[in-house]
């Protein structure tokens, strides 16, 4: 005879496992650095799934972790625990050749300085050549790199060097030259960081069209409110967990819809956001109560926040 226990553990053995079907995997992650003998833990215990093909932004405070997380992502940084994935890759048992290759292959990466994406002595054309040669890629070269430009919008800048471009040009030869190698994630640092507005939109509909026409998944992290806002989901970080998301959909009617989400780890921490707790003032102690179908939060009653 069953019994309600064994369907449990049934229900349980069958669930999927956590991120199973996810492009970039993060479970638990950790980052500690050490500094003149005083430990800054960057990251704790970080949670994040990423499906291929997403355009995600990830937003936080300065010191909230998210430039620790893309660089982990970008083979950059290595975890001091948990778990992360990217393609399948498992970031944390890499050897040197594999981590090498991750970083030529699997992922391409774009910083904020416009000046350190491109090399000054040579075109846009040959910037974008570059990758492939060191990886190998010869075959069919010259013509990808002219595809990847045309693409972008800076098909006409082929034949000048860095310093006879516009900072948005840059980006974007910098985002063809992340996209070399037929890359399966691009992570991108503060792209539009140092971009007027209309440059920065310029630059972001490039990464855009990266995203759609290539099928590349794109993480960008960013303060850029005309970035964040664009995409289908951000991810909010706070003291080195993902502490919200804002989902976007597109209505009947057209209009954006933006819905915003506390995140539930996987051990059931739950980051409130400081403006509701701020207005509630609390502090320490909650009180829960378990309703039929949603959970109560309440500020301590007075007393109980000073009550151990």
């Amino acid at each position: 005879m069953t019994t309600l226990s064994d369907l449990e553990a049934q229900a349980v053995r069958n669930r999927p496992a956590f991120g199973e079907h996810a492009h970039i995997l993060c479970d638990n992650l950790v980052r500690i650095f050490k500094t003149e003998g005083v430990e800054v833990v960057a990251l704790q215990g970080l949670d994040l799934l990423i499906e291929k093909g997403e355009l995600i932004a990830i937003v936080g405070a300065s010191g909230s972790g998210k430039s620790t997380l893309l660089n982990v992502l970008s083979g950059l940084d290595v975890p001091t625990a948990g778990l992360a994935k990217v393609a399948g890759m498992d970031l944390l048992s890499m050897t040197s050749r594999d981590r090498l290759r991750y970083r030529r292959s699997v992922v391409g990466f774009i910083w904020q300085q416009t000046a350190r994406n491109l090399l000054p002595y040579l075109t846009g054309h040959e910037n974008v050549l570059l990758p492939m040669q060191l990886a190998g890629n010869k075959r069919d070269a010259r013509r990808r790199a002219a595809e990847l430009l045309e693409l972008l919008g800076v098909a006409d800048c082929a034949g000048r060097r860095p310093g006879e471009l516009s900072g948005g040009q840059q980006q974007r030869i910098a985002i063809a030259v992340a996209l070399a190698n037929q890359p399966e994630v691009i992570l991108a640092d503060e792209p539009t960081g140092e971009l007027d507005s209309d440059t920065s939109e310029e630059v972001f509909g490039a990464l855009r069209r990266a995203n759609r026409e290539l099928g590349v998944t794109a993480v960008i992290v960013t303060h850029d409110p005309t970035v964040s806002e664009q995409v289908d989901r951000t991810v909010g970080i706070r003291d080195g967990r993902t502490s919200s998301e804002t989902l976007r959909r597109t209505s009947v009617d057209g209009d954006v819809i933006a819905e915003e989400y506390a995140v539930l780890d996987r051990v059931g921490r739950l980051q409130l956001p400081r403006d509701f707790t701020n207005a509630l003032d609390m502090e320490r102690r909650v009180r829960l109560e378990l309703e039929r179908d949603h959970i109560g939060v309440w500020p301590a009653t007075p007393g109980e926040e000073n009550n151990d």
